[in-house]
């Protein structure tokens, strides 16, 4: 299937984006990474991050307008031009200069070589240059214009220069009085504000990337299919990686609000704790991170981001721990038993013409704090048989019979017959019980479950 073909889809209605505030452990700072000093420094710096959001949380479900500091931006286009038709993405990078030199030109190298050609035909690449030193725009320029003629020609590049128009909104502190890392954050909200704000009307989707980043082959493949799954779910943020600020994926219609939302806050509220503990829509109110990550980064960590940000998070995973269950299911099969798709082994769960409405259910025998999930259905190689509409649950609070629980969440729903999602909790919740692989649409045809791997921390044996 051409996805070209997606940005001809009509988008019924924008998200409505709803939040509330929940403090994640997840994205806590690594105090054993810094001095007890600076790490209390940085607790209070989100505890007030917090208090800053919960005030202006209604102020953004009311925004409708754009910053007054946005309406009067002005941009200087470098290189390229913008594209004469609506795409399906923008790869947004912030670009700015680094006391150690820039990874730019490496990161750019690896997004076209990770793109295949279709790939590029429904994507614009959009690079920001942050730095107002005329000598290294124009360095930058020259470089970027050598070693990417093809692509600028073509427009599949466009390299810009913003600047944030004049009037109030944004909470001015005296530079005199700021710290390194509190001058590091206000450029860098500025940045990403004015880089989304620009990309607002060039594509459908709009994926955020710093300018020292690996991308892995095909990643443009991979979103398509991925937002495709998600089209009549809410979200606002899809995460292809652990990273703090790459690999996010936004629609592009909450762009405008989102750059807004950077500039009401105070200058020296740190970037990513805005993008970690915002929350997200009131349906799915925790982070959507997929399994395995399309984008790494590339080279060292300066001394201030070590300086600036806690350690970014290492997403290492061993062998499936798939801890023990009971497996049940509504769907009929002459030799399978529904076991067979959770056993770690080479039996798989076939069946013939499932309905909308059947399931997989696998009940653990106790609660676990489960960190990651993957099913797969259909064939390894060609994917034969695959279920082409499912999703899964997580339930809690198992029922008396041992035969479901007595609440639901959604972890996602199946891309391409398959889901690898990373499993995080609401407050009220810290453990589960069920999983359930759900079908919502018939299909004539075999289905085959081939596995149901489930990754859970240790139980605390002390109990």
């Amino acid at each position: 299937m051409n996805y070209c073909l997606w940005r001809y889809i009509f988008v019924a209605s924008l998200v409505t984006m709803g939040f509330s505030l929940r403090k994640k452990t997840k994205h806590r700072v690594d105090h054993s990474m810094l001095p007890e000093k600076d790490g209390i420094a940085l607790q209070i710096v989100q505890e007030q991050t917090n208090f800053e959001i919960k005030k202006h949380v209604e102020t953004f479900k009311e925004m409708q307008k754009i910053s007054p500091l946005l309406q009067h931006a002005t941009y200087t286009h470098l290189a390229g031009a913008v594209p004469q038709e609506k795409k399906l993405l923008t790869v947004g990078i912030s670009a700015a200069q680094h006391p150690h030199g820039t990874y730019l030109l490496e990161t750019l190298q690896s997004l076209f070589q990770a793109s295949s050609t279709l790939d590029l035909e429904c994507t614009v690449v959009l690079v920001h240059l942050t730095d107002s030193d005329p000598a290294w725009l124009q360095q930058a320029v020259t470089n970027i214009s050598a070693l990417f003629a093809t692509h600028l020609e073509a427009g599949k590049l466009l390299v810009v220069h913003g600047h944030l128009g004049s009037g109030g909104g944004f909470p001015v502190k005296s530079e005199n009085r700021s710290s390194p890392c509190q001058s590091l954050y206000s450029r860098q909200k500025v940045a990403y504000a004015l880089l989304m704000h620009f990309a607002s009307n060039l594509s459908e989707y709009f994926l955020l990337m710093e300018d020292n980043v690996q991308s892995t082959p095909r990643f443009v493949s991979a979103i398509y299919w991925t937002v495709l799954a998600w089209k009549e779910l809410p979200w606002l943020v899809l995460e292809f990686s652990s990273l703090r600020f790459s690999g996010k994926v936004f629609h592009s219609s909450d762009l405008g609000r989102l750059a807004s939302f950077f500039l009401l806050f105070p200058k020296d509220t740190p970037t990513h704790l805005l993008l970690s503990e915002l929350p997200f829509l009131s349906f799915h109110n925790v982070p959507i991170r997929f399994g395995t990550s399309m984008f790494f980064h590339m080279g060292n960590y300066s001394e201030s981001e070590v300086a600036c940000f806690p350690a970014e998070e290492v997403e290492e995973f061993d062998e499936p721990d798939n801890p023990a269950a009971v497996v049940f299911t509504d769907m009929m099969s002459k030799k399978d038993l529904p076991q067979y798709a959770y056993v770690l082994s080479e039996d798989v769960f076939t069946t013939m013409d499932p309905l909308k409405g059947n399931y997989v259910m696998v009940v653990l025998d106790r609660p676990q704090k489960v960190t990651r999930i993957v099913v797969h259905t259909g064939t390894e190689i060609k994917g034969l048989f695959r279920l082409e509409r499912g999703q899964v649950l997580l339930g809690y609070n198992r029922l008396e019979n041992s035969k479901g629980c007595t609440s639901y969440t959604l972890l996602g729903p199946l891309v391409a017959g398959n889901l690898d999602q990373r499993v995080f909790y609401e407050d009220s919740e810290e453990e589960m019980s069920c999983i359930k692989l759900l079908v919502l649409a018939s299909q004539e045809s075999w289905l085959l479950i081939r596995e149901i791997k489930v990754w859970a921390e240790p139980e605390d044996r002390s109990e």
